[in-house]
């Protein structure tokens, strides 16, 4: 089957996600342009050597995530192809920038530490090493679906309480605000790929071999103090970047 790779047994990732997983990537390599349909459940039942019902529930999480729509008497009909757009600006906001793309969008803080700063998380907020900083780990879902694990550092003195209010309010740029910053500016972005590890395969929901866009980023405020340094890991075959001045 074109654009398709068999799915892996005893993984410890379920077939039908993998299944989901190999038709989001055919249709967003444009394996299904000419018919503008998935192939039937028989079909790919068949050649993915999988029971319909197997295919019947990846078909129907691709349905919520608006990938795919099933038409009676005719099949499942393609919904959206695009992969999630997510800009890189001078204010980069993961909800402003995904923003009607999405129909739902969440926010799950996953863990929260105080430790202090190694050398690299130092060099990039400015401090010394072994300075107290805040770790926030944190997942971001559009329709349903992860797109987004970051693990974010934050100088201590500065933002205690962040990750609580994080976790009311579901997003950096309003916890900043509680805590008295009400703007801030993108200053430094690197972006390069990687397979996921075992732990990114699992809060995103992806199968193994699965690549990673993975951004390095630098806020600060408008004085040019970094206040945020965080490593985000986006899916690859759901966002692209775009890189704008």
């Amino acid at each position: 089957m074109a654009g398709l790779k068999q799915v892996q047994r005893q993984t410890g990732v379920a077939l039908w996600r993998q299944i989901a997983d190999r038709i989001r990537e055919a249709i967003g390599n444009g394996a299904y342009d000419e018919t503008g349909m998935v192939p039937p459940e028989t079909v790919l039942a068949l050649q993915l050597g999988v029971n319909r019902h197997t295919v019947r529930s990846a078909l129907a999480a691709l349905a919520q995530e608006g990938i795919v729509r099933a038409v009676q008497g005719r099949g499942t009909l393609i919904e959206r192809k695009e992969r999630l757009n997510f800009p890189i600006t001078r204010r980069t906001r993961f909800t402003s920038g995904i923003g009607d793309q999405a129909r739902e969008m969440r926010a799950l803080l996953l863990d929260e530490a105080t430790e202090e700063a190694s050398a690299e998380v130092a060099r990039w907020l400015g401090l010394k090493q072994g300075e107290e900083v805040i770790r926030l780990e944190t997942l971001r879902h559009a329709d349903r679906r992860p797109v987004s694990k970051a693990t974010s550092w934050f100088p201590a003195a500065r933002f205690a309480g962040i990750g609580e209010a994080y976790r009311k309010r579901e997003s950096i740029t309003k916890a900043f605000a509680d805590l008295g910053l009400p703007d801030y500016v993108r200053t430094t972005t690197e972006v390069t790929a990687a397979h996921a590890n075992t732990s990114d395969l699992a809060d995103l929901e992806l199968t193994p071999g699965a690549i990673l866009l993975i951004a390095k980023a630098m806020n600060t405020d408008l004085d040019g103090v970094p206040v945020q340094y965080s490593i985000s890991r986006f899916a690859a075959d759901r966002v692209q970047f775009t890189i704008e001045n």
